[in-house]
């Protein structure tokens, strides 16, 4: 009994130790200095629904007819800009987009469909990047233009296609086969060159809180550098993942890693470095390979683009082409919400000015290739995001992340455990570079992200039901912000 006796006190106190919280050390944050993009548009949602249901009373020809209109106004209006180099001030993208509200919905309510909208859309898209290679996209008025459209456009395409059938739904959308001279492989019928940029969204709640904390909130959490082997035409992924730092993924092992959309997106062949030598996309492409199996590369929790003894997802793409004396990015990521700041920090994140996934999407020095998204994780994408936006409202209204200090004992035990195993190449339970603190306060993150989506999925489920069509995106935020009220 006074043996066992020791040994319940002896870890009382090995228990009442780890529970001391280590000291922290005060570190000057790289804040960005500018303001959050704000659609402020609540009333424009509103009216599009109501459109969509008096389009859904409509009889069908009077339908069609309609929006035959519409776009063949809106096409005349595309085709006879196209050859103009719209500025950022210009009215052409104003018009476009308030006519492609405007049409969306009937287009949605609409049975037999056809496929303009998909096809404007990339045209659009298309005119969009080639007249930004003219723009300062530092410039407050070329950047939120460029987000409007590209984003704005984007969400209303998806609505559309979230009210189609299974059968209906475009998987693949390819947007512009930008020229390549590096090696090529396929991903999903969409051809890709050694040297691509693959922007996607991963399945993990952290995904949806990279994707949305931003200050121009966007679709994408992650980014992967596409190797082609020259000789045999098999791609490779060279990724950092917040587990195992950087790595090298097979086709199959990228596609099994849960992706809900994806992106592909190329330098442009005009690019003055590129007409010196075609195949330097290649070349970035295979220097980051080469350098991830040479060096044990952790991941970057601070996410300091700066430092390339660490990487996060953004800064491999980044950092191979710089060595090629590409500066990817030619605008930096900012965010200023003081609440996704605080949360972001309680991640280990030290640099708010940086390089997010979803900006690489408005560099014009990058051609969007192509598209692939199918409808189960498209709507599983827009759920996660309305959870996310309802709880980046409660992060700036100043909620905390935080941990039960009673765990924390056994969280150490296994960081301690984790450790050792990535000491020998393994994969540990808590990732390299990750305190135990704030792995218990991803847990806590966990929770409330999956708690608010159950409730906020039930009503998107209900809704379905008496409705008769899948709910929008702002009814989706309006169920997780009323979810929240609710708890």
């Amino acid at each position: 009994m006074k043996k066992l006796l020791k040994i319940i006190l002896l870890l009382t106190g090995v228990y009442l130790l780890l529970m001391i919280p280590l000291p922290q050390k005060e570190r000057e944050l790289q804040k960005a200095s500018k303001s959050a993009f704000l659609w402020d548009q609540d009333a424009l949602w509103n009216q599009l629904e109501r459109a969509f249901l008096e389009g859904r009373k409509m009889p069908a020809a009077v339908l069609d007819s309609l929006v035959l209109e519409m776009t063949q106004e809106m096409d005349s209006l595309l085709l006879a800009n196209n050859g103009d180099a719209i500025t950022p001030g210009d009215v052409f993208y104003p018009t476009i987009e308030n006519k492609f509200f405007q049409v969306a919905p009937l287009i949605a309510a609409q049975q037999n469909r056809t496929g303009w909208y998909i096809n404007f859309y990339n045209q659009l898209r298309e005119k969009l990047k080639e007249d930004t290679v003219h723009w300062d996209i530092n410039t407050p008025a070329a950047r939120q233009m460029s987000y409007r459209i590209l984003y704005g456009i984007r969400a209303a395409v998806e609505e559309i296609m979230l009210q189609s059938p299974e059968e209906a739904f475009v998987s693949t959308m390819h947007v512009h086969e930008e020229p390549s001279a590096a090696p090529q492989a396929n991903i999903l019928g969409i051809t890709v060159h050694s040297g691509d940029l693959l922007v996607s969204r991963g399945g993990a709640e952290v995904s949806a809180f990279i994707s949305r904390g931003n200050d121009f909130p966007g679709n994408f959490s992650h980014v992967a550098l596409v190797y082609v082997n020259e000789e045999t035409h098999e791609p490779f992924f060279v990724e950092a993942h917040i587990e195992k730092g950087v790595a090298i993924a097979t086709k199959e092992e990228y596609l099994k890693d849960k992706k809900l959309r994806f992106m592909v997106m190329r330098p442009r062949a005009d690019l003055p470095e590129l007409k010196a030598n075609p195949l330097l996309p290649h070349d970035a492409a295979r220097y980051m390979y080469k350098e991830s199996i040479a060096r044990h590369i952790p991941y970057d929790f601070k996410m300091d683009y700066f430092d390339s003894s660490a990487m996060f997802c953004s800064e491999v793409g980044s950092y191979a082409y710089k060595q090629q004396g590409i500066q990817l990015w030619e605008f930096t990521s900012t965010i200023s919400s003081e609440g996704i700041m605080d949360w972001l920090h309680s991640f280990g994140v030290e640099h708010f000015v940086t390089q997010m996934p979803s900006d690489l999407e408005y560099d014009p020095m990058l051609s969007v290739v192509g598209e692939w998204r199918d409808r189960e994780t498209l709507f599983k994408d827009h759920l996660d995001n309305a959870v996310m936006d309802a709880l980046i409202e409660r992060a700036n209204a100043g909620e905390k992340l935080g941990y039960n200090i009673w765990l924390l004992p056994v969280a150490r035990v296994i960081k301690a455990y984790s450790f050792l195993l990535t000491s020998i190449g393994k994969e540990g339970v808590i990732p390299e570079g990750m305190p135990a603190t704030v792995a218990l306060k991803n847990n806590d993150f966990v929770a409330r992200f999956q708690a608010l989506k159950s409730k906020t999925l039930s009503k998107a489920e209900d809704f379905q039901k008496e409705k008769g069509y899948t709910p929008p995106y702002w009814q989706l935020v309006s169920f997780a912000e009323s979810s929240l009220v609710d708890k």
